[in-house]
Formats: C-alpha cells, structure tokens, sequence
C-alpha cells in the first residue's frame, strides 16, 4: 500500500500543469461554497441576535398558558427556584417584566400601547435600553416616569417634560390609572415596537396594574444562544411542574424561524447547483487526466501491471488531489470569511424601499459571515466527497481498457 501513495504522489507531479488545473477545480469549489454557507448562516445569526436582543431574549418564563392569553392575571411572584438556578448558573441573568396594553392619552390624543414594567438595570443590560435614546435620559429604578417609543410620541405629538394618562384593566379586573412625565424618547429599528412600546419602572408598573411583587414575564439574559438548551432543561427540572411554561426564542418568534427555513431552504438550493457546478469542473479535469494518459495505461496493462493495482493508483492520486485541494481551499477561505466578518456587508445606504424590509422584521442592514470551523470543514468534506466519488471514472475506465486501441489512441 505504501508503493501504492509513493507512485500515485510521483505521478502527480510528472505533469504539473494538469495538477495545478485540478487543484484549482477543488480549491475555488470549497472557496466558494465555504463563503456562500458563511455568508447565509452569519446574516441570519445577527439577525435573530438583533431580534432577540431588542426585546425578547433568548428564553423567557410565564405562568403556565400566559403566552396564548397574554393575559396580566397571569401574572405570578418570581419562584426561588428560578433564583436558585441563577446562582447555579452564572452566566445566566434574569430580567422581570410585567407586560399589558393599556390606552394612552395626551389632550384630544389617544392610542392603544404596550406597558412594560421592567428593571431598568436588568432591562439595560440585555437590551440596551439606553442605548435607543433619541431624547430625553434613562430612567432608574422606582421613578414615576416614562419612556416612550418615538412612533407614540410622533402620533401624539408627545415631547419630553409632557405628561401621558394610562388607563387599562389592572391584576383581576381591578382600575388601573396613572399619569406619567415624559422624561425618554425612544427608537426602535422595528415599526412595530417603534408606535407601541411605552416602559416603566417595575415598582411603579406593578403598582399601577395593582400587582405588587408580580410579574408577567422573566426574560433570561444569555450570553448567546447556544447556552439556551442546557438553562431551558434546567429551569424545567427545577420548576414546579405544571405551574410554568419556560419557552426559548424560536417558541417566542415562530415566524421568524419559518422565514429562516425557507431562506435556508432556498440557500440549499442554490448550494446544489453550485455543487453541481462544481461536480462538472472536476469531472472535466478528471476526464482529461483519463484521456491524455490512455497511452501510458495501455502500456502499463500490456507488460502484466495488473488493472486493479493501476485502477486504484490513480485512484488514490485523485484521493490526493482532493485532499491537497480541500486544505488549500480551507486556507484560502479562512482570511476571506474572517475579512467580511470583521467587516461585514452593509446595506444602510440602499434606498428607503429597500431599508423597510429590513426594518420591518427589526435588524439592521449589516450581513457578517459566520467564522466557524463547521463552515470550513462541512464544505471541504462534502467537495472532498464529490471528487472521491468521481475518482472512481479512471478506475471503471482502466477495468475496461483495450490496450491495443489504447497504445493507438
């Protein structure tokens, strides 16, 4: 066997420009299918990270059936097992909310809103709050005061240092009335968020609904979503069962999971074709290879080298080749990957059209590559694969060779 890779690694350098064609064939095949898996997978992973970040978080818990009702009796008091779990787990933080519409007025002005009630420290450290500030301060715990969506107040025609009235049904039925000074406008990427969204300190939240100590959400601020997994089994191994429903992001946002599947869907697509492309590039180069050396295997069958024995030499030269091929092709996209991901693509100065679809699901227009051994790897394996399979032409070429004919070829 060793006579077997010290012939077939001779025989690729008799004829350099053929193995410099092959290996071109190999290396732009994982080049190019590494950038386009990277490209599509880094786009959609910002994307959910953006989404998430903005204000769902990556798992949150309600009390059993508040996510179908969205309704405030549901609220609940923070159980000790769920604090108990933070201290086992670290890197986990929770941010309590309690969330319901309300209507909200100024003057002749009124408009249907979402309160939240939140922790301002909490809030700000995985959604950074503050951060989305047009106007006006943040606001700090147990301050009689509201932020307000930049959509609300263009509706309104609210400023800070105005007053809001909130009126809505507060915990089991009871009045629920507040006015509250302006002191934060806020911008949200996403329309939706952007015309409804109105926060409030937690106190002063759960006394306005008239559930003090209650909340209707934890939001658990992770630091990605690969650590999701392990907390959700966590938290359901500690939490009472059947009082609580722990639910992670793709639960939370199904359509945007759905979107991503046919996105995925349609990205497979277009990587079949390319890899069919590619197929074609080195079966052409390999067919080549066969064709020009049809003489050499006549004359090798011809003095007794049995056709196995040559079958799988050139075969394992190919084997070769694609190895070489599929490093240097995982060299070669390493720098690129890691270039658009540190400089990613951006789409902020296309047109105002093009902008709202991007704001409409909440992200901004900046597409990363995902730097990821996988991405590298998966596609030098799969092209690896293709032309491992392909190899086995000259085989069945040189099974079936006529020497005669081919030393007249």
């Amino acid at each position: 066997m060793t006579t077997i890779f010290k012939l077939a690694w001779r025989n690729i350098w008799r004829n350099k420009r053929r193995t410099y064609i092959t290996l071109a064939s190999i290396f732009f095949a994982v080049l190019l299918s590494a950038f386009m898996v990277a490209f599509q997978k880094g786009a959609w992973d910002r994307m959910i990270d953006n989404v998430v970040g903005y204000y769902y978080g990556y798992a949150q818990v309600h009390e059993k059936g508040y996510w179908s009702e969205q309704s405030i009796d549901k609220a609940f008091a923070i159980p000790s097992e769920l604090e108990t779990v933070q201290k086992e787990m670290p890197d986990i933080r929770i941010v309590p909310r309690i969330e319901s519409f309300a209507l909200a007025s100024h003057e002749n002005n009124t408009t249907g809103v979402m309160v939240v009630g939140t922790d301002p420290v909490a809030e700000d450290s995985m959604t950074r709050l503050s951060t989305r500030l047009t106007s006006g301060r943040y606001f700090v715990p147990g301050e009689e005061a509201a932020l307000i969506a930049e959509g609300i107040a263009k509706n309104m025609k609210l400023g800070v240092g105005d007053t809001l009235v909130l009126i809505s049904q507060g915990y089991h039925g009871v009045n629920a009335a507040g006015k509250y000074p302006i002191i934060g406008i806020l911008n949200f990427p996403s329309p939706d968020l952007n015309k409804r969204m109105v926060y409030l300190p937690l106190k002063v939240a759960q006394y306005f609904y008239g559930a003090e100590n209650l909340v209707t959400t934890v939001a658990l601020n992770l630091e990605n979503k690969d650590v999701v997994p392990p907390t959700i089994r966590a938290l359901k191994k500690e939490l009472p069962s059947g009082e609580f429903e722990v639910m992670d992001w793709k639960q939370l946002m199904p359509d945007l999971m759905k979107a991503r599947e046919a996105d995925t869907a349609g990205a497979y697509l277009m990587l079949f074709v390319l890899y069919v492309i590619i197929s074609f590039g080195i079966y052409g180069t390999i067919l080549m290879m066969t064709k020009e050396r049809e003489f050499e295997f006549g004359v090798l069958v011809s003095i007794g080298m049995k056709r196995l024995k040559l079958g799988i030499s050139i075969w394992v030269e190919i084997i070769l080749l694609g190895i070489l091929g599929s490093i240097l092709g995982i060299l070669g996209a390493i720098p690129l990957v890691y270039y658009f991901h540190v400089n990613p693509v951006d789409f902020s100065n296309m047109g105002e059209g093009s902008m709202d679809v991007f704001a409409k699901w909440g992200f901004d227009p900046i597409f990363p590559t995902a730097f990821e051994p996988a991405v590298f790897t998966a596609q030098a394996l799969v092209v690896f694969i293709i032309t491992a399979v392909l190899a086995f032409y000259p085989l069945l070429k040189i099974t079936r060779l006529k020497p005669v004919e081919a030393m007249r070829a």
